[in-house]
C-alpha cells in the first residue's frame, strides 16, 4: 500500500462501526480529505492521541481501494489546547472550521491549511484578543475566496483619505464619505493591517481597543455566512 504524509487539520471526526472512525481532514497538498482510523476507539490504539480537534497533525495516509484513504500513522505537531478552556475562543473555532469545511468542498485552495492553523494559533493565545482574530479570520477568508474588501478607494472611487470620515456599505462592501460618518482613517489603517499581518501585530496598535467592535462588524462582513 503507498502511503504519503503530510500535515492536516482535523474537521470532523465520525464514529463508523465497532472502533473505527472516519475522518474529515484538512491537508495544504490535497485539501479535504476523508480517511478511516481503524480500530482508533479501541483502549490502546496509537492513532487516537494524533488526531485531536484544534490540533496540528503528521500523518501518514495509505491509499485504500475506495475513495477513504487509510490512517496509518499520526502525531500531534502541535495542540492548541488553551481553545479549549474558553467558551467564546471554542465556539469561535468551531465556526472556522465549519466556514473553512464549507469553502474548501468547493474551491481547491492550499492557503486554507495556513488559514485555520493561524486562527487556531490566534484563539490559542490569551493575550490576543478574540475580537481580533475573529476580524482577521472574516478578512482573510475573504482574501482567500477573491472577494478581499476595498480598503483603498470609496464608493465613489476616490482614494481614503486621512481627514475624512466614512459610513460602510453592506452591499456595496466599501466605504461611503459622509461628513460626521461612523469610520475613520484608525479603523481603515486597523483593516489593512489585518488584511496583510497577523492578529499578534494588530494587538499592539496603540488604540485598539476603542476600534475593534467597530472593525469586527465591517470584517464580519466580508463574507456572507
Amino acid at each position: 500500500m503507498k502511503t504519503h504524509r503530510t500535515k492536516a487539520i482535523v474537521l470532523r471526526r465520525t464514529n463508523y462501526g465497532e472502533a473505527d472512525r472516519i475522518l474529515q481532514l484538512l491537508t495544504p497538498e490535497n485539501g479535504i480529505q476523508s480517511v478511516i482510523a481503524r480500530g482508533v476507539r479501541r483502549e490502546k490504539s496509537k492513532l487516537a492521541g494524533g488526531i485531536e480537534l484544534f490540533a496540528r497533525c503528521d500523518v501518514n495516509v495509505g491509499t485504500g481501494k475506495g475513495e477513504l484513504g487509510i490512517l496509518t500513522s499520526a502525531r500531534l505537531e502541535q495542540f492548541y489546547s488553551h481553545i479549549m478552556t474558553d467558551y467564546e475562543r471554542l465556539q469561535f473555532g468551531y465556526d472556522a472550521i465549519k466556514q473553512v469545511t464549507k469553502a474548501a468542498s468547493t474551491i481547491d485552495e492550499p492557503a486554507f491549511f495556513d488559514l485555520l492553523d493561524q486562527t487556531f494559533i490566534s484563539l490559542d493565545a490569551p493575550d490576543i484578543d478574540v475580537r481580533l482574530t475573529k476580524a482577521w479570520f472574516w478578512l482573510q477568508l475573504a482574501i482567500v475566496l477573491g472577494v478581499g474588501m476595498n480598503l483603498e478607494t470609496d464608493t465613489n472611487g476616490m482614494k481614503l483619505v486621512e481627514d475624512a470620515t466614512y459610513n460602510f456599505s453592506e452591499q456595496e462592501h466599501a466605504f461611503v464619505f459622509h461628513e460626521g460618518g461612523t469610520y475613520t482613517a484608525d479603523h481603515i489603517k486597523l483593516l489593512r493591517l489585518l488584511s496583510a499581518q497577523a492578529p499578534k501585530v494588530a494587538a499592539h496598535v496603540k488604540n485598539v481597543d476603542e476600534l475593534i467592535n467597530d472593525v469586527l462588524w465591517i470584517a464580519e462582513r466580508a463574507v456572507a455566512h
